[in-house]
């Protein structure tokens, strides 16, 4: 268990019951690897909702509106439609660079992993898209790292709520809707 997810233990303890996958198929259908601390993420906490704000996605999450597959093709194809309109972060100049989203905020922010090619999934770092605009930031962290050091107040991001997090910290686990 990574460092992260020991404080994330911390702030919220894991619901009882694991969340099992089958990560080999979920990652066939995507197309690429996840990071070990994201399937890790899932496997103790499932997709999830943070001090009411932030969602963790989750592949097959029993809330549908929270379904990493469908986030990353969706996605995909309204960034390919942005590009045409507005500048990429610099982040993504490199050729065959891209963002695959892994949480969302309930303002419409969204969290992705910045992907280049070659770089194994567990260095992928966090980029964080405004809801409704072009601003766009990067942290050198791990989506686990991101999430910990939020709701310990030690990260800070322009774009998440201000009242992001909250005290004291709230966890649900998403369920059908």
């Amino acid at each position: 268990m990574t460092d992260a997810l020991t404080r994330l233990r911390a702030i919220a303890p894991a619901p009882g019951e694991a969340c099992r996958k089958g990560w080999s198929e979920v990652e066939r259908r995507l197309g690429f690897e996840l990071p070990a601390d994201y399937k890790e993420l899932v496997h103790l906490y499932g997709g999830s909702n943070w001090d009411d704000h932030l969602y963790v996605l989750e592949p097959g999450c029993p809330n549908d509106n929270y379904d990493l597959i469908a986030w990353a093709e969706n996605q995909a194809e309204d960034l390919e439609g942005l590009w045409e309109y507005e500048k990429k972060p610099p982040e993504l100049a490199p050729e065959g660079s891209r963002v695959i989203p892994w949480a969302t905020t309930d303002n419409g922010d969204c969290l992705y992993w910045l992907v280049r090619p070659g770089l194994d999934p567990d260095a992928w770092t966090v980029m964080v898209n405004e809801a409704r605009g072009g601003r766009w930031e990067h942290f050198s962290v791990s989506c686990t790292q991101f999430l910990a050091s939020c709701l310990e107040g030690g990260l800070r991001s322009a774009i998440l709520s201000s009242s992001f997090p909250r005290a004291p910290h709230r966890f649900r686990r998403l369920g059908a809707v």
